[in-house]
């Protein structure tokens, strides 16, 4: 895709952005658009919310559920990047009326890294060497485009969907808990509304982050020391809007709520 095109279509994605609107799909107009051009066009979102002062904390992977690829009629994982201005903590208010136009929430397990990973050649063994410890979260995703009418090629270039993300209060050693069996309990407004096990995110939340770290390896990227990396969703998403509550268990690695404003 020439140039031109790609830094329009970043630049209108990031106008959608700030000023919570929906777009058309991109893919309705560049029905040729490749993984890689939407990557491009995500880099230039990216370097837009960079030049407003947000600094990049992590990355993350989504559509790894079948529950979710079914859902939104995507076929394989995206990949996108997190921002200091996305994460909120555990029992925090999220201001989605403020920030989000169709917000979904996810249940995940997020990992924190203390060594650097960059594919080709990332294993499960790999990504449980560089890990300091993992927790439960909340990611909730939020689609510029309108009606989440999407294909693979626009969810990458909005960014992976990424909208804000809550995380636990408990960091527990990746050596310590099953991660492929762990049970997830989902609920909101007080009432059990999904439920899921590690072994929803591509077999496993292992093999979901050596993926990612292998994906953005071939564009040169790596998952660095220090960043939270998002593994992708347990269960299928959930429609939210201000005045819900949400609370999740995760067998052997705590809770973490979030109310939503």
């Amino acid at each position: 895709m020439e140039q031109t095109k790609i830094q329009a279509y970043g630049d209108e994605l990031y106008d959608a952005l700030r000023q919570r609107r929906m777009v058309e799909p991109l893919t309705d107009r560049e029905p040729s658009m490749t993984i890689e051009d939407a990557y491009a066009v995500s880099q230039r979102l990216l370097a837009r919310r960079l030049a407003d002062g947000e600094q990049v904390i992590g990355k993350k992977i989504g559509v790894t559920s079948q529950a979710v690829q079914s859902m939104l009629n995507v076929h394989q994982p995206d990949f996108g990047f997190l921002t200091d201005a996305m994460v909120y903590n555990s029992g925090q208010d999220l201001p989605i009326s403020e920030q989000l136009i169709q917000a979904r929430a996810e249940g995940e397990i997020a990992f924190i890294l203390e060594r650097d990973l960059k594919g080709p050649g990332v294993t499960g063994a790999d990504v449980l060497a560089a890990t300091q410890g993992v927790m439960p979260c909340y990611e909730i995703v939020d689609s510029r485009v309108r009606d989440w009418k999407i294909k693979i090629q626009d969810t990458v270039a909005d960014n992976a969907s990424c909208g804000l993300f809550v995380l636990g209060d408990s960091l527990v050693s990746p050596h310590d808990i099953d991660l492929t069996t762990c049970g997830m309990v989902l609920e909101k407004n007080g009432e059990i509304i999904a439920t899921g096990a590690g072994a929803a995110a591509l077999g496993s939340p292992v093999n979901a982050v050596a993926w990612l770290a292998n994906t953005l390896g071939e564009f040169g990227i790596p998952l660095v020391a220090g960043e939270v990396i998002l593994s992708g969703s347990l269960a299928a998403l959930i429609p939210v809007q201000a005045g819900d509550s949400m609370n999740m268990r995760i067998g052997g690695l705590g809770s973490a709520s979030v109310r939503f404003v």
